[in-house]
């Protein structure tokens, strides 16, 4: 169960919290979607002329998730959306076999069986990858044309 500070927008209800963990599992595999495909995309918009790669809304979002999942691993925390994933499962009483079957793949393909010091240095290294594409292709802050 967590703990009584955190509990009080948990449901109590064990069918919704089962819902509302499958549903977590699935957003974070669209946050995680959205850093990788999200720099690819910023890589590959230079060259191709995508402006919409170089626009400021897109590029601050991007490095901030990027920037907050490596800080939050380099301090040794879990995720919150992996905290309140399993805090929910914990309420439902069902364990991951008992997920929906997109939830079930979102985790299967989340959650990879690696060290934590080997992950914290993937998550580093892509942020600074990240940080490095702003050089690459630069942020348009004031609707200028990038470079």
């Amino acid at each position: 169960m967590p703990p009584p500070e955190t509990r009080s927008w948990y449901p109590e209800d064990p069918e919704v919290a089962l819902w509302l963990a499958d549903a977590i599992v699935v957003v974070h595999f669209a946050v995680v979607l959205f850093v990788i495909l999200g720099e690819v995309a910023v890589l590959l918009g230079r060259p191709l002329r995508w402006r919409w790669t170089a626009g400021r809304g897109f590029r601050v979002a991007h490095l901030a998730v990027i920037v907050f999942v490596a800080a939050t691993a380099v301090a040794g925390d879990l995720c919150p959306l992996t905290i309140w994933e399993n805090d929910l499962r914990r309420i439902a009483g069902k364990p991951l076999d008992q997920a929906s079957f997109v939830a079930h793949w979102a985790h299967e393909l989340l959650f990879v069986d690696v060290d934590v010091a080997t992950l914290t240095w993937w998550y580093v290294a892509f942020c600074l990858l990240v940080v490095a594409s702003l050089r690459i292709n630069p942020v348009r802050w004031r609707g200028s044309s990038p470079g």
